[in-house]
C-alpha cells in the first residue's frame, strides 16, 4: 500500500519540489549585493517573495522592480517568470499525460479521446509544441511593443528593445511584472501597449491543449474537444462580462475611469478584465476603485485562466463543471451533461474537492492576513485572493503588510500556482475500488 500511494503521489511531488528548488535558487541570486541598486538592501524576505512572485507568476511585488534591482536583479526576474510560465504549461500537460498513462487501457482511451490532443506518447511533441507557442508569442508582443516604444516614446532601440522583451514575457506568462513605478498606468490612453499586453495575457491564460485542437481543427469547431469549448466559451463570456461589469461600476470614477473619454474607458475596463484572468499589470490606479468593483475582481481572479496554462485561479473549467453540476441537479437530471456529453462522476467530485479547497485557502489566508495586519476586509480579500489566484494586482497594501504578511502571501502564491495542478494530477491518479458497500442513507440537507 505504501509503494502505491508512494508511485501515486510522484508527479505531484516532482512538480513541487522542481518549482521550490526554483524559487530558492532565484532567491538566492536576488539576496546578492549585485542584484539590487547601490543604497537598497537586499533581505531575504524581499528576495524569497520577488522570487516566489516570478516562478509562481504572479506579479504582486514589496520593491518598486525597475528602482530597487539592478539589471542583474531584473535579468533573473525575467528568467524566472520565463521559467515558470514555461514550466507550468509544460509540466501541467506533460502531467495530462502522466496521468492518461497510469490508467488502464480503457481510461487511457477515454482521456486520449476526450482531449484529442494527449496520449502517452506524445511527451516530447507536447514540450514542443509549448515551446514554439511560447516562442511565437512572446516574440510576436515584443516587436509590436519595441516599435511602438522606439515610434511614440523616441526610445532608443536596445532599450525599446528590453522594455518589450520584458512585458511581452511577463504578459504571456502571466506574470505581472513592470519595470515601471505605475505598473502601465501611463500607457492607459495607448491601446498600441495595452491591446498587445491584454492580448498576450489571454492567449497565455488558454492552455496548450486548446491551441493542439486549434491547431487541427481550427475550421471545424464541431471536432473540438469539450475541453477546448468549455476554456474558449467561458474565457469569452468572463472576458467580456468582466470588462463590461467593471466598466459600467467604475465608469464616473474620478480616480480611475472618470477623467477618460468614452473610448478609452472602454478600453481600460476591457484591459482591468482581461488581467484578472491573471495578468497582474494595471492600467489604472487600482487602490482608487471602489468596493464593487473589487469584489468584481475578486471574483474573476478567483475563477482564473485555463487549464494547462499560465494563468492561475481554480480553473475556467473547474467552474464551468461547478455550473453543470448546479443545472443538473436543479432540472433533477440523473446524468450531469455538456455539450452532449456525460461528465464522469469521478471528475465531478475531483472538480468540488478542487473548488472548496480553493475556497478554503482563500478563507483561512484572509483571517490570518486580518490577525497581523491592520487593514480591513476588503483590502486584504483582494490581496489575498490576488495571490491564491496568481494575478498580482493590489490595492496598494502588498508593500505593508509586514514580514508576516508578506510570508503569507508567499504560501498563498506558492499553494495557488502548484496547487490546483498537482491536486488535479493525484485525484486522477489516486483512483480507488471497493469490493464492498455500505447501506444508503440520506441525511437532510438545505
Amino acid at each position: 500500500m505504501k509503494n502505491l500511494v508512494r508511485q501515486i503521489n510522484t508527479p505531484s511531488r516532482v512538480v513541487v519540489a522542481a518549482f521550490l528548488a526554483v524559487v530558492l535558487s532565484g532567491t538566492a541570486l536576488l539576496s546578492l549585493p549585485i542584484a539590487v541598486e547601490a543604497g537598497r538592501e537586499a533581505t531575504l524576505t524581499s528576495a524569497l517573495f520577488t522570487a516566489t512572485s516570478a516562478v509562481c507568476v504572479t506579479g504582486l511585488a514589496v520593491q518598486d522592480t525597475a528602482a530597487h534591482w539592478t539589471l542583474f536583479g531584473e535579468t533573473v526576474i525575467l528568467v524566472l517568470m520565463q521559467i515558470g510560465g514555461f514550466g507550468i504549461m509544460s509540466l501541467a500537460s506533460i502531467l495530462a499525460v502522466v496521468v492518461s498513462g497510469r490508467l488502464g487501457l480503457r481510461a487511457r482511451l477515454n482521456t486520449q479521446a476526450e482531449t484529442k490532443t494527449l496520449g502517452p506518447g506524445d511527451v516530447r511533441r507536447v514540450l514542443v509544441g509549448v515551446a514554439k507557442v511560447t516562442l511565437a508569442v512572446e516574440t510576436l508582443i515584443a516587436v509590436v511593443l519595441t516599435a511602438r516604444f522606439m515610434i511614440g516614446y523616441g526610445e532608443p532601440f536596445g532599450r525599446a528593445a528590453y522594455y518589450g522583451v520584458f512585458h511581452a514575457v511577463s504578459a504571456f506568462t502571466n506574470a505581472g511584472f513592470s519595470l515601471w513605478p505605475d505598473s502601465i498606468m501611463r500607457f492607459v490612453t495607448d491601446p498600441w501597449v495595452c491591446l498587445p499586453l491584454a492580448l498576450a495575457v489571454v492567449a497565455g491564460g488558454l492552455g496548450f491543449p486548446v491551441y493542439a485542437v486549434l491547431r487541427q481543427n481550427w475550421r471545424h469547431p464541431a471536432r473540438w474537444s469539450l475541453h477546448a469549448k468549455i476554456t474558449l466559451g467561458m474565457t469569452a463570456i468572463l472576458l467580456f462580462g468582466g470588462a463590461t461589469a467593471i466598466t459600467v461600476t467604475e465608469w464616473n470614477n474620478p480616480g480611475t475611469l472618470g477623467p477618460l473619454s468614452p473610448g478609452l474607458r472602454i478600453l481600460a475596463g476591457f484591459f482591468h478584465s482581461a488581467m484578472t484572468r491573471s495578468g497582474g499589470l494595471n492600467s489604472v490606479d487600482t487602490s482608487q476603485m471602489n468596493e464593487n468593483s473589487w469584489l468584481i475582481s475578486d471574483v474573476l481572479m478567483f475563477i482564473g485562466a485555463g487549464s494547462a496554462s499560465t494563468g492561475g485561479g481554480i480553473k475556467v473549467t473547474t467552474f464551468a463543471l461547478l455550473a453543470y453540476v448546479i443545472l443538473a441537479e436543479l432540472r433533477g437530471e440523473p446524468d450531469v451533461t455538456a455539450g452532449r456529453r456525460r461528465i464522469p462522476e469521478q471528475l465531478q467530485r475531483q472538480t468540488l474537492t478542487i473548488a472548496l479547497l480553493s475556497v478554503a485557502s482563500v478563507a483561512a489566508g484572509t483571517f490570518v492576513m486580518m490577525m497581523v495586519t491592520p487593514f480591513k476586509l476588503d483590502r486584504v480579500l483582494f490581496e489575498v485572493v490576488s495571490a491564491f489566484g496568481t494575478v498580482g494586482l493590489s490595492t496598494g497594501i502588498t508593500p505593508d503588510v509586514g514580514t508576516s504578511g508578506h510570508l503569507v502571501l508567499t504560501a498563498l502564491m506558492f499553494i495557488g500556482r502548484l496547487g490546483p495542478v498537482t491536486l488535479g494530477a493525484a485525484l486522477a491518479l489516486h483512483v480507488q475500488t471497493r469490493r464492498f458497500r455500505y447501506p444508503e442513507e440520506r441525511p437532510l440537507v438545505g
